[in-house]
């Protein structure tokens, strides 16, 4: 050992203080053993010196010792780990550097130092090996002192902009790279030097200044650097690009925040005007958004591109931009998109490809068509840069197109972001045509309504009418609920409020079938409880027919089994009212003074189910009075409604409640009772009574003798006098005479005349016959039989209708002009 202060070698080479010295022979024996090597392995210096050293090593490591021999001859020495043999057979991974002792040539010794590696983190390494890892790291690496002022570099900062490492020594951020926004990062500098706390994954996002201008990303990681004494001399930091995955986080983001902001309903233009609100300003700085016309009204449309797009409408149905009030909007949204013949929008309308252009001409002009007389602006007015226009197609279908602008950031559209705005926009298509679809539906539902429900309900004079009807199904406003008015004979109106079971389409188309069973039912003038009969036999028929059973729910729905029914009938003359129901809630009265009193009605069993007779009530209504006829609907309670209140007291208080208008009201009590989307359908018919007049109406008895037909006729010229009808008269005393005629010829009992005046004039002849008189068409050598058919073409209508008395054989008369012919006396 003599001439070698091992630790100071150890030091020099190894750069550890506590590495075992040994020294070997050129041959390789043990020449030198020191206290530390007898520490690390367990031997005494007498048990090694003079053998082989490779006799120290594992039986995994001894068989490279030859090939370790030739490197340090070749090499001057060797440097890595081996697994040596501690006294007792116990391996140990020690750290080993092997250098020669001398430097002449010939045979040399070897100084071998030996540091274990069951306490050390890893190899320690010099300074030199050090420099060499950072200076060659394809991360950015920079030191800057306690000013924040850059004491080194490595070569790969400068791929991050700021030149050359010597040009950045004693220099701040903020000179090396002023465009940078160096505010930020020595923010985080400052914060790691004053508390010692590490920052990693600093995410910088800044635009290079430079061509091609695009935004980048910087993953950064600070460290503070220590003195001995724990003194901060500075921060250590590391830069890697990270812009790459910035933007493709970027295109997620913009792809998940257009699933969750992108057809939120199912309104066409505001789908369009989603998807520009989307794109902006994260994606473009302006979107605009065109629909061929057809969409906007749900038609359905050809597969594949329109081809030629002259005679094809665009619509502006979104735009959106950075800046306020549109300035680049060469249309309004709702405008009709004309654009030049030609122009790129109509071309990737017509193809169905997108297109792109990094660079428009500034000074080329806008592409659409103005006012005659107003110059079309050009690009660089607009201050527009950069296009793509993507077309919007889904199923196969091109239903418009959308086109991005950019000039606020000058970084360009490139093909990443054409694919990702065909992503973008193919996802809106989607959205589109279901909004398509759902109008072309929602419209073919609407003009079933109209045609199942009143469109208008009759003029007549027996009562002021108001109406509501909210559907369940929110969707197609269709439902199985109905309401109706029918004007009846003597100037009565039959009230109808009904409910199919279900809702949507199916119930609606069910629920026609029985409105329009009603209605014809209604026109045989048939009692309440008679008109219900008759209308749950057509049901049950219905459904023995086409072999529905009653407990089959589905099938029930279809054919209207278990459909409820409530059929008023009102006359103005007397006030009476007569009802029945089936299956149905009973109607609320509103007296004159505005209390609310509840008809005691026999409730029948729901259509087509069979059950006891069905029973009419009759009650007399004062002027004034208000009915109120709902479906269950109204009375429905929210999921989780547990109020005490029960349900006639709550509409009691709702019908209590003053309204200006009639309709006002009915609209009232319907937002008080149920929510803006009910769980079932409600219709809510309101009928305010009226009484007809003494001077409007006029009866007479007569007796059942042949001469009584001339007094009756001379009677009603006389009423029509002083109703101020003489123009009717003349026709009046022909239906006189024909039907008091047939009720003395025909009939039995009394005998009595009865003139109204409403809206119409109507002739009401009663007998105590139950015999109905027919129509009949002689032939021209016939002596008779031709009453009935003056009758029928001298008047608007006519008809016969049973009494509990007997019949009324009635015919109207319309007062307007224009409306039916009027017979006149030759002078």
């Amino acid at each position: 050992m003599g001439t070698y202060d091992e630790q100071d070698v150890a030091r020099q080479w190894f750069d550890v203080a506590d590495a075992a010295a040994v020294l070997l022979d050129a041959q390789g024996r043990v020449t030198g053993w020191t206290r530390d090597a007898q520490r690390l392995l367990k031997y005494s210096a007498a048990e090694v010196v003079g053998t082989k050293a490779g006799t120290l090593l594992s039986a995994e490591d001894a068989p490279r010792l030859p090939d370790l021999v030739r490197r340090c001859r070749r090499d001057g020495g060797w440097s890595g780990l081996l697994a040596v043999v501690r006294r007792g057979g116990e391996p140990v991974r020690v750290m080993v550097r092997v250098t020669s002792t001398q430097e002449a040539p010939g045979p040399s010794s070897w100084l071998v130092l030996l540091s274990e590696m069951g306490d050390a983190p890893g190899w320690a390494m010099s300074r030199r090996v050090l420099e060499q890892m950072v200076a060659g790291s394809p991360v950015g690496i920079a030191i800057v002192d306690t000013d924040l002022r850059y004491v080194w570099s490595n070569a790969a900062l400068e791929q991050f902009g700021g030149g050359p490492a010597r040009n950045r020594l004693g220099m701040r951020l903020a000179n090396v790279q002023p465009g940078l926004n160096s505010r930020s990062i020595e923010a985080q500098m400052q914060r790691v030097l004053e508390t010692g706390e590490p920052v990693v994954g600093y995410e910088h996002v800044g635009l290079v200044r430079s061509a091609p201008h695009r935004e980048t990303a910087h993953m950064m990681s600070f460290t503070r650097l220590e003195d001995e004494q724990g003194h901060p001399v500075g921060v250590y930091y590391t830069v890697v690009d990270v812009s790459e995955r910035h933007r493709a986080r970027q295109r997620l983001d913009l792809l998940d925040r257009a699933g969750e902001h992108i057809g939120r309903s199912l309104d066409i233009m505001q789908t369009a005007q989603e998807l520009a609100d989307v794109a902006v300003p994260t994606f473009a700085d302006f979107v605009s958004v065109d629909l061929l016309q057809p969409v906007l009204a749900g038609a359905e449309l050809a597969a594949g591109p329109p081809g030629d797009t002259t005679e094809v409408p665009l619509h502006r149905a979104g735009q959106q931009s950075v800046n306020e009030n549109l300035p680049e909007a060469s249309f309004a949204v709702g405008d009709t998109a004309a654009y030049l013949a030609g122009a790129p929008p109509l071309r990737v309308l017509a193809t169905g490809l997108p297109w792109r252009q990094a660079r428009l001409d500034p000074l080329a002009r806008d592409w659409a068509v103005h006012a005659s007389g107003d110059r079309a602006a050009t690009f660089l007015e607009l201050g527009l840069q950069s296009v793509m226009i993507v077309p919007i197609r889904a199923r196969g279908v091109t239903t418009g197109v959308t086109t991005f602008f950019r000039h606020r950031r000058r970084e360009p559209f490139d093909e990443d972001d054409l694919t990702l705005a065909e992503d973008l926009v193919s996802r809106a298509a989607v959205c589109v045509d279901n909004a398509r679809r759902y109008t072309r539906e929602r419209d073919a539902a609407l003009v079933l309504q109209r045609s199942l429900l009143p469109h208008r309900l009759p003029e007549q004079d027996a009562v002021e009418i108001a109406a509501c009807y909210r559907p369940a199904d929110e969707l197609t406003g269709l439902g199985g609920d109905w309401y109706d008015l029918i004007t009846l004979s003597g100037g009565r109106v039959a009230l109808v409020v009904g409910e199919v079971p279900g809702h949507g389409i199916d119930a609606a188309a069910a629920m026609g079938r029985l409105r329009t069973a009603v209605r014809t039912l209604a026109a045989l003038d048939l009692p309440p409880d008679e008109v219900l009969a008759h209308l749950d036999d057509l049901v049950a028929r219905s459904a023995r027919e086409e072999g529905v059973e009653a407990s089959t729910e589905e099938d029930a729905i279809a054919q209207s089994v278990g459909s409820a029914c409530l059929y008023v009938v009102y006359d103005p003359v007397d006030g009476q009212c007569t009802m029945a129901a089936a299956g149905h809630p009973a109607p609320a009265v509103v007296l004159p003074d505005g209390e609310v009193t509840f008809v005691d009605l026999p409730q029948g069993a729901p259509l087509g189910v069979g059950g006891a007779p069905f029973e009419s009530v009759e009650l007399a209504l004062a002027a004034g009075s208000t009915l109120a006829l709902h479906t269950d609907g109204l009375l429905a309670r929210e999921e989780g409604d547990r109020a005490a209140e029960p349900d006639r007291d709550r509409l009691r208080h709702a019908l209590e409640r003053r309204a200006d208008s009639l309709d006002l009201q009915c609209r009232t009590v319907v937002d008080a009772l149920i929510p803006d989307r009910p769980h079932d359908d409600v219709a809510l018919l309101m009928a305010r009574t009226r009484v007809l007049g003494t001077e409007q109406v006029a009866d007479w008895d007569l007796p059942a003798d042949p001469a009584a037909v001339s007094d009756a006729r001379k009677t009603a010229a006389r009423m029509l006098a002083d109703w101020g009808l003489d123009e009717l008269a003349f026709t009046t005393e022909l239906v006189v005479s024909e039907l008091v005629t047939n009720a003395i010829r025909y009939a039995v009992g009394p005998i009595r005349l009865r003139l109204i005046r409403e809206r119409a004039l109507v002739c009401e002849v009663f007998d105590g016959g139950a015999t109905a008189p027919h129509l009949r068409h002689p032939r021209t050598t016939d002596e008779g039989g031709r009453g009935l058919l003056l009758v029928s073409q001298f008047t608007q209508r006519w008809g016969t209708r049973f009494v509990p008395e007997g019949k009324i054989i009635w015919a109207e008369q319309a007062l307007s002009d224009g409306q039916m012919p009027v017979m006149r006396r030759e002078p």
